[in-house]
């Protein structure tokens, strides 16, 4: 057995080795690879095969929960700040574990499938409430939510604070995954296969009403291409035709800008193959009128 300082430095070197890895690009997590973790030549599989909960036999408590796809898609992601986890049947030590992890207010790893046998990490999450009676723990999904208490006793407005505050952050790491994926890894506008300089662009932004964490509201756009696309100087109408800014049609200023934006105009968006992961025409018609009015 670990002791706590032993536990807690192996903890948070997991995070930083996770976030090491999504810096360099990566954006998923195959189950092979979270099954055969390594810190250095110490293996600390981060999740048990068969089972949605890690318990490692060394730690004081849980290290790691993780959801399922029923196919092999999940076509909705879930971004609430708050996340219920059922007990595991029985009595079982699982149990103990996440009451402990409760207790000590340990920092946790959250894997949300975003497809069969592939996950997305959010970590540190933390257990916030545990609820004997109905069998059911309360996971918070950002850090600073943990101060807030029972999730259940918090007042309506608190609570809508809450989901809102941490509503964009918490479904990237799913979104990205998913839109990754979709675009095979590849700029929609440019076809720029380097994936360390693409972004997973939204349609309609997160934080407004039609803003969801869909594949279908999302773009994979090289980083110039984003950030034209977030400033209406880029285009995209729901015929899937790139357009590009009038005014910026007319401007010299090097090769940047003729190959990076002018050459793009009149250009074919690149879709993805699956037809239910292609962009919502409704949502680019309606970002669409935004571009044209500006």
């Amino acid at each position: 057995m670990y002791s706590p300082e032993q536990e807690l430095a192996l903890r948070l070197e997991i995070f930083r080795l996770l976030e090491e890895r999504e810096v360099g690009g990566q954006y998923e997590f195959s189950r092979d690879e979270l099954a055969n973790f390594y810190i250095g030549e110490l293996r600390l599989p981060l999740i048990d095969r068969g089972r949605g909960i890690r318990n490692p036999a060394e730690f004081s408590s849980t290290l790691s929960i993780m959801t399922t796809v029923d196919g092999p898609y999940a076509d909705v992601l879930d971004t609430a700040a708050f996340v219920k986890y059922d007990y595991r049947a029985g009595n079982s030590s699982d149990n103990v574990k996440l009451q402990r992890a409760h207790q000590l207010q340990a920092p946790l790893i959250y894997f949300e499938a975003i497809r069969t046998g592939v996950y997305a990490a959010h970590y540190p999450v933390y257990v916030v409430a545990d609820d004997p009676v109905a069998r059911v723990f309360t996971i918070t999904m950002d850090e600073s939510l943990r101060f807030f208490g029972d999730p259940t006793t918090l007042p309506p407005d608190q609570r809508a604070y809450a989901e809102r505050t941490v509503r964009a952050r918490l479904h990237q790491p799913a979104f990205r995954a998913k839109v990754m994926h979709a675009y095979a890894e590849s700029c929609a506008v440019c076809s720029l296969k380097h994936v360390s300089l693409l972004d997973a662009a939204h349609i309609i932004p997160d934080g407004e009403r039609d803003g969801f964490a869909r594949v279908t509201n999302g773009l994979a756009l090289c980083k110039i291409h984003h950030a034209a696309y977030d400033r209406d100087l880029l285009g995209i109408t729901p015929d899937y035709i790139v357009r590009i800014d009038h005014a910026l049609l007319d401007e010299v200023d090097g090769p940047m800008l003729r190959h990076g934006l002018q050459d793009m105009h009149g250009r074919a968006l690149a879709v993805p193959r699956r037809a239910a992961d292609r962009p919502s025409r409704e949502a680019l018609a309606t970002r669409f009128e935004q571009f044209a009015a500006y």
